[in-house]
């Protein structure tokens, strides 16, 4: 039974142009920290992802919420998670400050990631088994599907993960050969042109064989130069992703992506306001059959929903971190089945939470391998970092969701 709840603002200044975009030029990587404090000394952890600033108001709204779980049990809590989650996301009060969405939905993100890591310690397995351990009725017992009745319904969501059960051991060697990455921190905004060159170089050194340069620069000469060099440098059989963070108005994008295609990137993810669907389907019709990728700024599952009926996007990068935390991962990543497209998470988490999820997504929902984001920077702050191994993700043996931090 959880006896009492804590919330952590946790902070940790990168320096140096680490995480930097053509947005956010100079982020302190931050969580708001849930713990869930059961009567056995266990303690569940749950995070969500913000840049500095704000940050206490997320943890305020995440205080909010877990102080409704004192005095249940974490098996009663998860039975029937999914209308508990309801319920919170639509507290008539809180409500009104998203609905679904900015300090609100960080909040639930951070106190429904504690659940699963709790339920995940009580069981006594990682994360990623616990999911595979449950029943399809069970997983979608945890989901709220309220407002994609149109798209995915209880019977069909229970029905795609037993349509997947019969082939799913031939899809468990991704448990022995661990998860493909790819490198992120090659060419972040305020790198130098030297530094993206020297990076790329160690990047291949170290086993990846895709990384991603920010873009987004008021000079497009500049993005076009540092493209080229990551190019270069990693050589035609890579894969090379490109990042604006939003930067360009859609007819700044519309010339931009189109002179960017000549370095054939993998894809261009979030080259305009995250809220532009009709935007993003123009730019994808432009620019075809070079791919968008669209999620890390995208706050719930009925937006994402809105993406994929619109077929603008290539690669959905939902964050467990941003929306309502694992259980809204899981209903897009439904979703994505459905449609036939894969799901890159944007880690937020810097992989910890993710490489649990994107196994879970694998072996149980038969989604595409592709690859997942790695970003080192915080590694040194978690209990149980990612492992990393030749650019493979290692799977976690650890119980629970890989989440824990370190005392400050």
């Amino acid at each position: 039974m959880i006896q009492h709840i804590s919330i952590r603002d946790a902070r940790y200044p990168i320096g140096h142009g680490h995480g930097s975009d053509a947005i956010h030029r100079d982020p302190i990587y931050s969580y708001a920290v849930t713990e869930l404090h059961d009567d056995q000394g266990r303690i569940g952890t749950g995070l969500a992802f913000t840049l500095g600033e704000g940050n206490q108001l997320v943890c305020a709204a995440a205080q909010f919420y877990a102080q409704r779980l004192v005095g249940k049990s974490i098996e009663t809590i998860m039975a029937d998670f999914g209308a508990l989650q309801r319920v919170m996301a639509d507290e008539q009060q809180f409500r009104w400050l998203g609905p679904h969405k900015g300090i609100v939905q960080l909040a639930l993100a951070s106190v429904t990631n504690a659940c699963w890591d709790m339920w995940a310690k009580t069981r006594g397995v990682p994360l990623w088994k616990l999911l595979l351990d449950l029943t399809p009725e069970q997983v979608v017992a945890t989901l709220d599907l309220s407002y994609l009745e149109d798209e995915l319904t209880t019977p069909l969501a229970q029905g795609m993960l037993r349509e997947q059960q019969p082939t799913r051991d031939s899809r468990a060697g991704i448990l022995k050969t661990g998860y493909p990455g790819y490198d992120t921190s090659v060419g972040w905004f305020n790198y130098d042109d030297g530094q993206v060159r020297d990076n790329c170089k160690r990047a291949m050194d170290a086993g990846f064989t895709a990384m991603k340069l920010k873009v987004g620069s008021r000079d497009p000469e500049r993005d076009l130069r540092r493209a080229a060099i990551v190019r270069e440098v990693a050589g035609k059989k890579a894969r090379v992703m490109l990042d604006a963070n939003q930067q360009w108005t859609l007819p700044q994008a519309l010339d931009i992506c189109q002179r960017l295609r000549a370095i054939e990137p993998f894809w261009i993810e979030e080259p305009t306001h995250p809220d532009d669907v009709l935007g993003h389907k123009i730019l994808a019709e432009a620019i075809a059959p070079t791919k968008l990728a669209i999620g890390e700024h995208v706050p719930n599952r009925v937006v994402f929903k809105n993406y994929l009926q619109a077929a603008c996007a290539g690669f959905i990068q939902v964050d467990a971190v941003r929306v309502a935390g694992v259980s809204e991962f899981l209903v897009v990543s439904l979703l994505c089945r459905k449609f036939g497209l894969p799901v890159v998470p944007h880690v937020g988490d810097m992989g910890q939470l993710h490489q649990h999820l994107v196994l879970f997504n694998r072996i149980a929902l038969g989604h595409e391998v592709v690859f997942l984001e790695h970003i080192p920077h915080l590694r040194e702050h978690f209990v149980h970092p990612c492992r990393v191994t030749g650019g493979v993700y290692q799977t976690p043996q650890e119980v629970g969701a890989s989440c824990e931090l370190k005392a400050p």
